[in-house]
């Protein structure tokens, strides 16, 4: 144990060193990755396209190279899958990252090459772990295991040679040897492709282990903590791992899911600490304690862009770099990695906090909206207005989803929520008027939209019954790993999937 800490005390020191220069020279740091990914990429076969040997700034590269989204990509990504290397990235690409989430039936394949799992993914996962440690020094991490809940992973049906699976899978898999010894279960179990069969055995191996820490999206793993209570016969999780500390989350708002966790690890000595990571990259980690924003990434192989939404659907959006973004406006995320993802459009959106260091909150999706009627409503209003209507009511919500309502004759337009409570509220008027009432006063176009009932007419809410967004999900083959339920949609296609989960 004095080795192990030792060699954290060592690597800790030195990467403070290197964030803190986050706080002097961010645009220069991005200048070096940008040249660096440049430069690597230049006798590809996109570098020779997009003539990378002639890019000497940022702004060359931005004229040069085109937005771009995984549609975009596909063509690319799909003949990698088939053998064929130095297309998009120059080091051979064996690996693909299968996105969850449920904005598209069919699965999305991202390259993951050896650069952006060793300089990107594992190491801003280590850079997790030196973060909370300089946070809370007096800390047992090292005394215990930490469990992650993730997806699984299997042999592509389009080659042999070439690898897929969840994002979290993937890291586990290539896990360094020190961080294998301290995570449970075992990788075989971890990886297991059936969900439910995979829950059961880890609730059952990991019952008796002396867990300290646990990762994973917050939704997926309140059904794994429920099930060790009931099953274990325990009235919280801490009569199960008595030293549980920490609980590193990501993929979703924690916000409605942070009184539940409460719930059931009644512990003042329980951290919550979140991390943005997705298919396409590690991007941002929680840095203190007393924020509640996260710290973007600068130096782990991603060259960042963003473009304000106002802008977004204009034939040709402006972007920035991050030098010229501002505090508190809207902006979806543009990334150029070292696994070959050239300014793609990840499809999040967020807004800057801070600058020296540059810290950013997620606020949504491009996609995860309602604008039917020129209201706007975006993810982050939603949260922020239903965590008040919790508040207000003693309710705790588990799930959710909303969408328009459209007009029929001279009928006016709305929304409809499904709502999955873990405590309802005594009433669910009171609620519905509460999140409205907040709506109106985070958002002025939702306000202007619902004077005086003319164009919006009060939202409808439904209360739907415990399990069914999970009945939804496995109906869908998305349990599990970092599926997502869609919170906003611009259409009623998802309301009117879970409706029917409802009645049959």
């Amino acid at each position: 144990m004095p080795i192990v800490n030792s060699i954290i005390s060592w690597l800790t020191t030195k990467r403070l060193k290197q964030i803190h220069w986050y706080n002097v020279y961010p645009q220069e740091i991005q200048n070096e990755v940008l040249a660096s990914l440049v430069r690597d990429a230049q006798e590809t076969e996109w570098g020779k396209t997009y003539h990378y040997a002639g890019i000497a700034t940022a702004e060359d590269f931005q004229k040069s190279v085109p937005l771009g989204d995984y549609e975009s990509l596909k063509p690319y990504i799909s003949r990698i899958q088939q053998g064929e290397q130095n297309i998009l990235w120059h080091s051979p690409i064996r690996w693909f990252a299968k996105s969850s989430g449920t904005t598209n039936d069919k699965s999305k394949f991202v390259p993951v090459s050896k650069e952006s799992l060793e300089q990107n993914h594992i190491r801003c996962g280590r850079d997790t772990i030196i973060l909370y440690t300089h946070a809370y020094p007096e800390n047992n991490l090292w005394r215990g295991k930490s469990l992650g809940l993730g997806g699984s992973h299997q042999v592509s049906n389009v080659s042999v040679d070439t690898y897929f699976g969840d994002v979290s899978a993937i890291l586990m898999q290539h896990l360094p040897f020190w961080a294998q010894i301290y995570r449970t279960p075992d990788i075989s179990v971890a990886l297991m492709d059936e969900w439910e069969e995979k829950l059961q055995k880890i609730a059952e191996l990991t019952a008796t282990e002396n867990v300290v820490s646990i990762a994973g999206v917050p939704s997926w793993m309140l059904v794994l903590l429920r099930k060790m209570i009931t099953d274990n016969k325990a009235d919280s999780v801490l009569d199960i791992w008595q030293n549980l500390e920490l609980f590193i989350h990501g993929g979703v708002n924690f916000a409605p899911y942070r009184e539940q966790f409460k719930a059931i690890i009644p512990s003042e000595h329980m951290h919550y600490w979140e991390v943005y990571n997705a298919s396409e990259g590690f991007f941002g980690i929680q840095d203190s304690p007393d924020r509640d924003d996260m710290l973007l990434m600068i130096d782990v192989g991603v060259f960042y862009e963003c473009i304000p939404m106002d802008d977004f659907y204009s034939e040709h959006p402006k972007t920035l770099l991050l030098h010229e973004v501002e505090m508190g406006v809207n902006y979806a995320l543009v990334i150029s990695t070292n696994a070959g993802l050239w300014r793609y459009i990840i499809g999040d959106t967020v807004i800057f906090t801070s600058r020296y260091p540059y810290r950013i909150k997620i606020t949504g999706r491009v996609k995860h909206f309602i604008n039917a009627f020129g209201e706007e409503l975006m993810v982050d209003n939603a949260e922020m207005a239903l965590a008040e209507a919790c508040l207000r009511t003693g309710a705790r919500v588990s799930e959710y989803t909303a969408a328009p309502i459209f007009m029929q004759g001279n009928s006016q337009g709305g929304h409809e929520w499904l709502i999955e409570f873990d405590t309802a509220p005594q009433s669910l008027q009171q609620f519905a008027e509460v999140l409205d009432t907040q709506l109106k006063a985070l958002n002025s176009d939702y306000e202007a939209k619902r004077y005086k009932n003319m164009t919006l007419a009060p939202p409808t809410l439904r209360q739907v019954p415990q399990g069914t967004f999970y009945n939804w999900l496995k109906q869908k083959g998305k349990l599990g790993g970092q599926h997502k339920i869609p919170r906003l949609s611009n259409d009623r296609r998802y309301v009117e999937e879970i409706t029917k989960v409802i009645e049959n």
